[in-house]
């Protein structure tokens, strides 16, 4: 007997239809400002909403990798390469504007923030509990509802350690290591070891 439940088919999987959402990934990827209640500020929280919903299911129980695929496609609105594996729970506050290449890893416990774009190379690997951040918010007290997007960029083959965290606006070379718990606040050039708090260069890889 078999189960044709719309979980089961994969309905809930579906994308989310979020009103405004194409405007407001225009103005993250020209690196515009998002006001404080603005327009682009209330499809930013729909799509939180919509990201909240799927990784309840991701995380709630076990799904085959087939079916990860199929969440994380939803989530982020675009094909998820069949070659990609997580190990849950992930937990993203955005989701729309993640893009991985072929064979990438999630270990468990990754946290993105993806507003600002993040871009995911060829088996890239990113170690438990790794936190991509791409927002800042305003400094200024009167403003700081307001935010400024910058996205990150991991090449093919980077290896980020458990704990890892990545400042918005970064690109991380191919091939590069980041050592765990290292907290990335520049760029990194490819084949390359970073490590520390802020993460700095200790060697090449040859």
């Amino acid at each position: 007997m078999t189960d044709s439940s719309p979980r089961q088919a994969g309905r809930s999987w579906q994308v989310p239809v979020i009103e405004g959402l194409d405007a407001l990934l225009a103005a993250l990827n020209a690196g515009e400002t998002i006001r404080g209640s603005s327009a682009h500020h209330e499809a930013m929280h729909a799509a939180s909403q919509a990201a909240l919903r799927l990784t309840a299911e991701l995380n709630g129980r076990y799904h085959p990798p087939e079916e990860v695929v199929e969440i994380m496609s939803a989530l982020t609105g675009r094909r998820v390469p069949d070659s990609f594996r997580m190990f849950p729970p992930f937990t993203t506050d955005f989701g729309r504007n993640t893009r991985f290449g072929e064979r990438v890893f999630l270990n468990s416990g990754c946290r993105f923030q993806d507003q600002g774009g993040i871009d995911i190379g060829e088996g890239a690997l990113l170690g438990h509990n790794a936190v991509i951040t791409t927002l800042n918010h305003e400094l200024d007290p009167a403003c700081r509802a307001d935010m400024h997007p910058a996205p990150v960029r991991i090449g093919r083959g980077v290896w980020l350690g458990a704990n890892v965290t990545v400042l918005p606006g970064i690109t991380i070379g191919d091939g590069a290591v980041v050592g765990a718990g290292s907290v990335v606040t520049k760029d990194v050039p490819a084949r390359t070891v970073v490590v520390g708090v802020p993460a700095r260069h200790v060697r090449d890889i040859g």
